[in-house]
């Protein structure tokens, strides 16, 4: 498949009284990754629902894999796969079992289930799990099993609604890379995350929503970009400096600082960062601030969602580097 694998056009959907989408538009390439962000409420699982064909729209076009998802439902079931927010897979049954189900209900023949649950088994290091019932399983298991249980039919487009809730990180680690290799075998992939690295790591392209609306797309790059320039940032071992560090550090940016007293940080944007950097390092030794770390880096994905959707749950990453 070639082209748009996803094309969405002024999609508006209301539940009971909400307004979960007020005209989204999106697409995606194919073999691409399109990221959703947003927060809750967004209209990221109720876009999903109704590109999976889980759901009608009011009004809008959709197409996936080129099929009308209103007109020719069947079609686009055909060539797709789902993995909802959270792991649906039958805990009576074995890993073995739940993946040949699967199989047995898409219509493949009895031996063809067989063979392409041992394929998957493999794929996805399931091997010593595989006989054991999936209630004895991980959550990082779950999810692994539930993710391989999409993928029975071999679809070119699959939809994932926030992969990794609830895992730890070295199975939120193995499930990027999982994702990272069905993207290399030609699979379109729309996934909706509220882990801005999650974004950052695995997304071509980022639609940002709110409201029911994206108010954003691009790159990761792009998007980080879209703020401005490289950023000053100045952690002090005592919050009471921040104020006085912010006025010292005014004549080196382009912007009045941002002060957060309550980590301690002060923020400013530069442009020539490394004349910047080593200028605002004398300064503060002149001055004998007491500075625990002080960097340049450019603006980051979780300001881009802060600055966006104005989502305050949301705090930039820590970044540490050696103090001046």
């Amino acid at each position: 498949m070639s082209g748009r694998a996803v094309e969405v056009s002024d999609l508006h959907k209301t539940l009971g009284t909400h307004h979960a989408l007020r005209g989204l538009d999106l697409h995606v390439d194919a073999g691409r990754v399109l990221g959703l962000l947003g927060p809750n409420g967004a209209g990221k699982t109720t876009t999903v629902r109704i590109l999976s064909t889980l759901l009608a729209a009011d009004r809008g076009s959709v197409r996936v894999a080129g099929f009308d998802v209103r007109t020719e439902a069947d079609e686009v079931r055909r060539r797709i796969g789902l993995t909802g927010q959270y792991a649906a897979v039958d805990e009576l049954l074995t890993g073995r079992q739940n993946l040949e189900l699967i199989g047995n209900l898409q219509h493949l023949r009895r031996a063809d289930s067989r063979a392409r649950a041992r394929e998957l088994i493999d794929q996805f290091g399931l091997q010593d799990a595989a006989d054991r019932p999936a209630s004895g399983y991980s959550g990082g298991m779950r999810r692994r099993l539930d993710l391989a249980a999409s993928l029975v039919a071999r679809p070119s487009v699959l939809f994932i609604d926030e992969p990794t809730t609830g895992l730890d990180p070295a199975s939120r680690i193995q499930l990027w890379a999982t994702v990272r290799t069905l993207v290399d075998d030609g699979v379109t992939v729309l996934l909706t995350t509220q882990y801005l690295e999650e974004a950052d790591e695995l997304a071509d392209t980022i639609v940002v929503m709110r409201d029911g609306r994206a108010v954003a797309d691009g790159t990761p790059a792009q998007l980080k970009a879209s703020l401005g320039g490289n950023q000053l940032v100045v952690t002090l071992v005592r919050p009471e400096d921040c104020v006085r560090v912010a006025q010292l550090l005014q004549p080196f940016g382009t912007l009045v600082p941002d002060i957060d007293e309550r980590r301690s940080v002060v923020t400013i944007e530069v442009t020539d960062a490394l004349t910047t950097l080593e200028a605002a390092s004398r300064a503060l030794r002149d001055q004998a601030v007491e500075v625990r770390t002080l960097l340049v880096r450019p603006p980051s994905l979780d300001e881009v969602f802060l600055h966006l959707t104005g989502d305050q749950t949301v705090e930039p990453a820590a970044v540490t580097t050696a103090a001046p």
